[in-house]
């Protein structure tokens, strides 16, 4: 039972530390301009003062406690019975116009079930994914980034997100998913709603069409894509089902995938000490993503679980379906348990941990790798455009995303493809 001093939970209600006064503590807003241009210093600040768990708005009135202690967040992810990711008891209480509840709402996916669902779901997951061909996918990627470069590379200059990440990942995640281009124009375009919560809902209808439109094309005309493969898993997932398996991918493949890319180019071109090495080949692409995936992931706060009932974890107490948000960001960072050298060390979070731990791991490195490495063997002169000019970064609770990744470099000839 939580202590008898603490006021009762509200829909939306950040935590309640055991002390009546810390009630009083004001939620730490992660939709704000400010905490985008710097998250890690609002971390620092939060763990300062409320230790491994913080009170924060993930909208406005939408409280959520947000982890930020590694081990504490190693005990939630592993206690899927106390902690599950179902957010239906939550989200009953959430105005339907609530800007991340697109987002953090309960769907038909390994992400928001637990029992017998979550298996269901997460083995269908799976195995597509274990269907794709990796050597066949580097080549389409590689082919793909090439073009892109020669798009550009007679000019000097270049937003290697809006000419590069985004339409790199956009192509790549239509072949994995056999999806034309006009319908994952859609979806992308929806996902980017979707994630920085502007016009969320109808970002949501955009999504919801588009796929449903590709679970049609697909059973008309199967083929070897992970769509197909989802419709022929013996799951036996209806359409709703599928549209939301293949929204989730394309969640993933397209946004956070462009982010990956694009947070690991901004650290080879502006820290010279560790772009001078990758560029030198003492370290490798994977290194420098590895590095990103600790300091800067691309889904920076999320494996958003709701405790089953108040509990008592760090002398903190959690009210019962509560939304808990691990910030992979801050985990990965905690002094408690972090080196000052990450190279080589995968022990972040940033892939999630536990049975929901992502399962396209392999494919988001090979595309990311296959990426960069192709963008800096064409064009190793690259330097950030406006070296003096802080980077801006787009705003929102969960991603840690560039909104513009300008560079300039020597003109060069364009590849032969």
């Amino acid at each position: 039972m939580p202590p008898r001093n603490s006021a009762p939970v509200r829909p939306g209600a950040a935590i309640f530390h055991g002390s009546p006064l810390a009630q009083d503590d004001a939620p730490i807003p992660l939709y704000a301009p400010e905490f985008a241009a710097d998250p890690h210093r609002v971390y620092r600040e939060m763990r300062a003062r409320f230790g491994s768990l913080a009170p924060v708005e993930l909208a406005p009135g939408v409280g959520a406690t947000l982890v930020l202690g590694y081990n504490t967040a190693l005990r939630i992810l592993n206690d899927p019975e106390r902690f599950p990711a179902d957010p239906r008891t939550w989200q009953q209480h959430i105005p339907a116009d609530c800007p991340v509840l697109p987002i953090m709402a309960w769907r038909p996916t390994a992400s928001r079930n637990s029992g017998a669902s979550f298996h269901r779901y997460r083995q269908a997951t799976t195995a597509s994914n274990r269907e794709v061909d990796l050597y066949a996918l580097h080549a389409r990627v590689e082919k793909i980034a090439i073009r892109l470069i020669n798009g550009f590379c007679a000019t000097g200059s270049a937003d290697l997100i809006r000419e590069f990440a985004f339409p790199l990942t956009f192509e790549v995640v239509n072949v994995v998913l056999g999806c034309p281009a006009a319908i994952g124009q859609r979806v992308a375009t929806g996902m980017a709603a979707l994630v920085e919560g502007v016009d969320a809902e109808r970002g949501n209808q955009m999504i919801s069409a588009a796929m449903l439109e590709l679970v049609a094309l697909k059973k008309a005309e199967p083929g070897d894509d992970i769509t197909s493969q989802l419709l022929r898993h013996p799951a036996g997932l209806d359409d709703e089902e599928m549209m939301h398996q293949v929204a989730g991918h394309y969640g993933a493949g397209i946004e956070f995938q462009q982010n990956l890319i694009a947070n690991a180019l901004q650290l080879i071109l502006t820290d010279d000490s560790f772009g001078g090495s990758v560029l030198g080949g003492n370290l490798s692409t994977r290194d420098a993503l590895d590095k990103v995936l600790f300091n800067d992931p691309p889904l920076a706060n999320f494996l958003i679980t709701y405790p089953r009932q108040p509990i008592l974890v760090d002398d903190v107490w959690l009210p019962a379906h509560q939304p808990v948000v691990v910030s992979m960001a801050a985990c990965n960072n905690d002094p408690a348990t972090s080196a000052d050298d990450h190279t080589g060390n995968r022990s972040h979070l940033a892939w999630g941990i536990g049975q929901h731990a992502c399962p396209a791991q392999p494919l988001a490195y090979q595309i990311a790798q296959d990426a960069i490495d192709q963008l800096l063997d064409a064009l190793p002169e690259m330097r950030p455009a406006a070296p003096d000019v802080a980077p801006a970064w787009r705003p929102g609770p969960f991603h840690r995303a560039l909104a513009t990744l300008p560079v300039t470099f020597p003109p060069a000839a364009p590849l032969p493809e």
